[in-house]
């Protein structure tokens, strides 16, 4: 029998287990997808323990997970475009993606390009639509200069890439060991901490017009403290601060058609343009050590499991 990761009540890291589940079967516009590798993302930790239950209610035992790419391996009745054998990168809005087998929306998927890794490919839908549409959001343009915090994480790492695209000035938010990879991507790293707003200062003489909030825990007052309006501010995360000064929280949902958004990212991936750093690769049966290193909020890029 396939196994999938599940939890059986809201709770920490220590409710996850992987059980043995009954093979999925396609109904009607789904195919049946042999993961090959599947990210992991902070919402599904916050998800798991229940703080946003209303939200986002939980049928237990639930699945977990989004992000996935693998290979087809069952085609339901009407699907058109994909057949078993087809390598594929896409989503699952039933949190599910952390299993060996899944069942995936046709309109859900887009082929893999043969150069991207497993492993890039597995972790690319939440970061990359949500790096997108933050991206678009701020309505960037060539000349101008952006912040973005967290700017090695996950989200952060394609939102400073996606932004040098347009032809603005990008400066990063890190710790100093990611001084080196910011700077290999043309962006200009600034320490966070105490201080922060006068080398992001130092850094942007000609003021600062946008800000990509990634991280949380105060970066929306610092953007307009460093003068930047509300309507160029964006923050995937700081919801109370977004509903307090009426700054943006676009993120996925800005993105339009997942499956559209991840064709254009994985062709940017394939051609060189666009990388997805991997902070770390663990085995499915290793799930709750992934979401460990997870929440400590430190990796550079994303953590994917492999089934």
């Amino acid at each position: 029998m396939p196994k999938a990761v599940r939890y059986a009540e809201f709770g920490g890291i220590d409710v996850l287990r992987v059980d043995e589940v009954a093979r999925p079967v396609p109904g009607d516009g789904q195919v049946l997808v042999r993961v090959k590798a599947a990210g992991i993302n902070p919402s599904e930790a916050v998800i798991r323990t229940g703080v946003l239950a209303q939200m986002f209610p939980s049928t237990f035992p639930s699945g977990q997970g989004s992000d996935l790419a693998g290979v087809i391996e069952e085609v339901g009745a009407g699907v058109g475009g994909f057949s078993s054998g087809d390598e594929v990168i896409g989503f699952s809005n039933k949190r599910s993606s952390q299993a060996e087998l899944v069942l995936v929306e046709a309109g859900d998927l887009t082929r893999k390009p043969e150069n991207v890794p497993w492993e890039v490919a597995g972790g690319l839908y939440v970061v990359g639509v949500t790096a997108w549409g933050a991206v678009h959001s701020v309505q960037l343009e060539k000349g101008e200069t952006v912040v973005v915090s967290g700017a090695a994480g996950g989200v952060g790492s394609l939102a400073v890439q996606l932004a040098r695209r347009t032809g603005a000035t990008v400066i990063g938010l890190s710790s100093e060991s990611n001084r080196e990879w910011l700077e290999s991507h043309d962006v200009i790293p600034v320490a966070y901490g105490d201080g922060v707003a006068d080398r992001i200062r130092a850094a942007a003489p000609g003021g600062v017009d946008a800000f990509i909030d990634t991280y949380g825990d105060g970066y929306v007052e610092l953007a307009l403290a460093l003068g930047v309006a509300p309507e160029r501010i964006d923050t995937i995360t700081d919801f109370a601060a977004a509903a307090k000064y009426g700054v943006k929280t676009d993120g996925g949902a800005a993105a339009g058609p997942g499956a559209k958004v991840l064709a254009e990212l994985a062709a940017l991936i394939a051609d060189g343009h666009l990388e997805v750093p991997i902070a770390n690769v663990y085995p499915l049966t290793q799930v709750r050590e992934a979401y460990t290193e997870l929440e400590r909020r430190h990796t550079r890029g994303k953590i994917v499991l492999r089934p």
